[in-house]
């Protein structure tokens, strides 16, 4: 028996008395996650983010564990909500316009003190100040560096489109915008290099693809080597008190943890170790969040058709964006169709082995957004659910 199909036994042994569609975590393979990012970070703290894990019981869990500290948050209500809950280190990852939300921070003493949000324009400030609504308390404030590599005089532009910051003396001036204004106070400065760690470097048939992208990621990263080093010192002689610098991901985490300029690293992604995340060199983790969907009809030899399943990623649309039937093995989606919002044919000569009834269990292109689909997460050890967890939309929270 393969490990995949070991899996599947167990998955099925555990769930055996729950109807489908279910979410599961496998704690074990989780907890594994959890340790090799610890590993790899090389005793820097590993700040987690909570857009890939949107469920507090597992934030909670992987924040006992040594060698994690603080959350990375997405948006500011997400932010507030995890701070009102007891998490008392909240980085927000993306600038935000929500007045209502900074009305809340600026008010409440708590809040303040636990949550950092994230700036790249003054005008960003100007926001935040007149969303106070009478509200004193200090702002803290992390800024964030553009990390793309740009070639060609910048003509080549490789990396997400974020912040509009890149020079040291750009940081520095936003910097001194921070330090000079009343009701702020500058503790941080992140820089996400998502092209590294976020972009797989050993894609399945793509052999000379794979070498373009190893080529990209190791001249990225010493180009951004550099680059951050002067941006901290630049910064750090506004603001000598600064907190932490943040850096990386999932798929860069050791890279980046080697710059002396960086403090700590992020990353949310490698703990469930959805379907993007198969396709690095530099490090395996374990699949850990699966959901289960139903199969409902035969419609002849070689083809089973599951209910819904038709959970796209965010992103540019295609294939690497939809998930993948995974157990049993030799399942694939009818070219034709496709995964779909209300039934999904799958192919394959494993389908013959499938009765009315059967659960086919899919791995979800990225991570969190797995929790947006379920209430609940069925947490698995071994072959039994030893918990159940309400996922952020059980709780009633979608927050984008």
């Amino acid at each position: 028996m393969t490990v995949r199909a070991a899996d599947r036994s167990r998955y099925d042994r555990a769930t055996a008395h729950l109807d489908a569609p279910v979410a599961v975590v496998d704690l074990d393979a989780f907890d594994a996650n959890a340790e090799d990012l610890v590993r790899r970070a090389g005793g820097k703290p590993v700040r987690v983010a909570s857009k890939s894990v949107r469920c507090r019981a597992l934030l909670e869990r992987v924040l006992a564990r040594p060698g994690f500290a603080g959350i990375m948050s997405f948006t500011l209500a997400e932010s507030l909500w995890l701070a009102r809950a007891g998490f008392d280190d909240v980085l927000l990852a993306y600038p935000s316009a929500d007045r209502s939300a900074y009305a809340e921070l600026a008010a409440d003493p708590k809040l303040a003190g636990a949550v950092t949000v994230m700036i790249d324009d003054p005008a960003q400030l100007e926001l935040i100040d007149a969303a106070r609504a009478g509200g004193g308390e200090e702002i803290r404030v992390c800024l964030e560096l553009d990390t793309s590599l740009q070639l060609l005089g910048g003509r080549v532009r490789v990396g997400a489109l974020r912040s509009p910051l890149r020079s040291p003396d750009r940081l520095a001036e936003l910097a001194r915008s921070v330090e000079r204004r009343p009701g702020f106070r500058l503790v941080g400065l992140m820089a996400y290099e998502g092209h590294v760690a976020g972009v797989g470097d050993s894609v399945t048939g793509r052999p000379l693809r794979s070498r373009a992208i190893r080529l990209m990621q190791a001249a990225a990263r010493r180009e951004l080597a550099v680059r951050r080093a002067e941006v901290v010192r630049a910064v750090r002689a506004v603001a000598p008190g600064l907190e932490f610098v943040n850096g990386g991901g999932t798929g860069s985490v050791q890279h980046t943890a080697a710059e002396a300029a960086v403090t700590e690293i992020a990353a949310g992604s490698g703990l469930y170790a959805p379907r993007l995340f198969d396709n690095y060199t530099s490090f395996r983790a374990r699949p850990a969040a699966l959901f289960a969907q139903p199969v409902v009809r035969r419609p002849g030899v070689g083809v089973v058709t599951v209910l819904g399943g038709g959970y796209p990623a965010s992103g540019a649309a295609g294939a690497d964006r939809l998930p993948v039937p995974y157990l049993p093995e030799g399942l694939r989606y009818d070219p034709q169709e496709g995964p779909g919002e209300v039934q999904t044919p799958l192919l394959g000569t494993a389908a013959d082995d499938l009765l009315i009834g059967d659960k086919v269990w899919f791995r979800h292109a990225k991570a969190g957004e797995l929790c947006e689909r379920f209430d609940e997460l069925r947490l698995i050890e071994g072959d039994r659910i030893t918990a159940t967890v309400p996922t952020y939309r059980g709780e009633g929270r979608t927050f984008l």
